[in-house]
């Protein structure tokens, strides 16, 4: 089974909004305050299935929560910064266990040695 690319844009913006029960009118609006960027292909917009996730949570913290568009963009920058936190910190976690791994290699190869 092929595994699809969350970022690979698919569907066209009626697609979308059928979708997501919204009219394609507060997609474009959405798309106008910043908080969706969905790519452009000879002018047409086509949302990825990444879009879409980040479409769905804009409208759950709308519909349901009550967040206006100002609290939106707080929630999704900070849910940005700490998804790069969380890869910074996994990258450093991975340097960590290779010198523990080298360190450890290290201790065997003195121990054949002596």
């Amino acid at each position: 089974m092929v595994k699809r690319d969350k970022e690979h844009p698919l569907y066209m913006i009626s697609v979308v909004a059928r979708m997501l029960g919204v009219h394609p009118q507060t997609l474009r609006l959405y798309e106008r305050e910043g908080l969706i960027r969905p790519k452009r292909v000879r002018r047409q917009r086509l949302y990825s299935d990444e879009d879409i996730e980040r479409l769905h949570l804009i409208l759950e913290l709308t519909r349901d929560l009550g967040v206006n568009k100002a609290g939106v963009d707080i929630i999704l920058r900070m849910r940005s910064r700490l998804v790069a936190l969380q890869k910074e910190m996994e990258a450093m976690l991975q340097c960590l266990e290779e010198e523990r791994r080298r360190e450890f290699e290290e201790r065997i190869k003195r121990i054949f040695r002596d």
